[in-house]
């Protein structure tokens, strides 16, 4: 009955029995391996030590261990309190009181040590958590020539201090809540408190505390999609990088990271378009490299875009092409299937191609790629299944594609490329006028967090525009840009804290 009563009111027992009991019956202790309970005496005192395997360090449990247990012989008199002499001798820098059971549950499970001792209705939970993980490393698909190698990891830990380390303000900000009836995951929210727009901040808040789920095994994009509520919407309203350095400098910026627990990517909130075409090497080389690098990536986003619809218009209207480019489209006789249906057969063997690199082992990919490329491609053509005309434009749209930093973004241009592909199939000229038209609506139309996805064309911003299309250097570059509505516009050295 006693038990009974403490479950309900989810306090600590001054009994450690009933503690043990109820945590028996509640998480399975003694029946689940990888939880136990090593039980000592101190000062006459039961002591219960509850740990998770897998999550904990083993060497700093074994030397709390060694301390507690030497109490005994270090402490000549019986009625010294043992619960403050305990306390003292926690040699850790992460020590806490626990008042209740739930949270002594939660923390238990995220891999802390908790210590109970008899005749006290509180206990210390020591943070002494070592997830299992891998170091940092660059990100594949962030690669740069010039810059850092580390990368985020799947642990929060090491992505907090990873951002800590190039942003040494005393107003950044990181607050970690938790999601998940079951799971539990930490998720971290980064912001520097006098530049990111308060709104904005509450707002990311309260569609995280109002996230209702059992778990997030997929992490970062569950709480994207709670976020942002995207529905049937291909085009990405949240960016991703695995990078420290990419995600510091937006937070200098006025945005908002989130970071998820077991996700080596983070969240970069509010973001438009544009913000999905920028890479790190435009801005770890010169400014006229770097303006360089950025207009050979515009072209090859466009080129994903625009080149079959465009290509395909032309060959089914001839009379479009002036005279020099008459030699555009191929000759009936080079193929046996209608040009239609080799895009779009091109562009599904090019997916397909894709997804096959991503689940191939390394060392047979590159087989894999010479198969394709050598055999596939050129006997197709051989025998009139493709005219290698198609191949090679959707072979530069693909590049196009593959040259387009957020791995996203290359996919809903991909699928607003087809709506393009079909609407010139169907209608011919209007159809394109009229699709090109419903694309650029439809983009118009997107909003994230409040934010237009088109900025800084619609609505215009002279200033942002030249920022978008030129790189341009760091020292002339002094104001913040004006989406995010930061607090401290202007970027320079500001001790004063703005907290209203």
């Amino acid at each position: 009955m006693t038990t009974q009563v403490n479950k309900d009111k989810r306090c600590i027992s001054p009994i450690v029995v009933e503690n043990e009991e109820y945590l028996k019956d509640r998480i399975g202790i003694g029946t689940s391996f990888d939880l136990g309970v090593r039980k000592i005496k101190v000062l006459k005192k039961n002591v219960h030590i509850y740990f998770l395997n897998g999550l904990c360090d083993t060497s700093f449990i074994i030397q709390l261990l060694k301390e507690i247990v030497e109490i005994n012989d270090k402490e000549k008199s019986y009625e010294s309190n043992a619960k403050d002499v305990i306390e003292n001798r926690l040699i850790h820098q992460q020590v806490e009181i626990g008042k209740d059971m739930d949270k002594v549950v939660d923390q238990l499970l995220s891999g802390l040590i908790i210590i109970m001792v008899e005749g006290e209705n509180t206990c210390f939970i020591v943070d002494v958590r070592s997830y299992p993980g891998r170091s940092p490393q660059e990100p594949d698909t962030e690669k740069v020539i010039r810059g850092a190698r580390d990368g985020y990891t799947e642990n929060i830990i090491e992505n907090t201090a990873l951002t800590r380390r190039r942003i040494r303000d005393e107003r950044l900000r990181h607050e970690i809540f938790q999601v998940g009836e079951r799971s539990k995951t930490d998720i971290c929210i980064a912001y520097l408190q006098d530049v990111a727009n308060p709104e904005l901040i509450e707002i990311i808040k309260k569609e995280i505390k109002a996230i209702e789920i059992d778990g997030i095994p997929m992490a970062d994009k569950t709480i994207e999609e709670f976020l942002v509520k995207q529905g049937w919407n291909p085009y990405p309203l949240v960016r991703y990088t695995e990078r420290p350095d990419v995600a510091a400098t937006h937070i200098l910026e006025g945005h908002v990271i989130i970071m998820v627990d077991t996700s080596p990517s983070v969240i970069i909130t509010p973001t438009t378009l544009f913000h999905h075409v920028q890479h790190a090497e435009e801005y770890r080389q010169t400014p006229a490299v770097g303006m360089f690098l950025r207009w050979v990536r515009f072209f090859g986003i466009i080129a994903s875009l625009f080149l079959v619809p465009l290509w395909y218009l032309f060959v089914q209207n001839q009379g479009l092409l002036p005279d020099a480019l008459n030699f555009i489209g191929p000759n009936e006789d080079d193929y046996n299937v209608p040009l239609i249906l080799q895009i779009i057969i091109a562009n599904l063997g090019i997916d397909m191609l894709r997804m096959a690199a991503i689940h191939t082992p390394t060392p047979l990919s590159t087989a894999m790629g010479l198969i394709a490329a050598a055999l596939i491609g050129q006997i197709a053509i051989d025998v009139g299944l493709f005219s290698a005309e198609v191949i090679l434009y959707v072979a530069v749209a693909a590049i196009g594609s593959f040259a387009t930093p957020s791995y996203e973004l290359s996919v809903a241009n991909k699928q607003a490329n087809l709506f393009l592909l079909l609407a010139v199939f169907l209608f011919g000229v209007p159809g394109f006028v009229i699709g090109l038209t419903l694309y650029i609506l439809f983009l118009v139309s997107i909003r994230s967090l409040n934010t237009p996805y088109l900025w800084p064309f619609l609505p215009f911003d002279l200033h942002a525009v030249i920022q978008i299309l030129f790189r341009v250097s760091v020292p002339v570059n002094r104001t913040r840009p004006q989406i995010t509505h930061p607090r401290n516009k202007k970027k320079q050295p500001s001790r004063k804290p703005v907290l209203n």
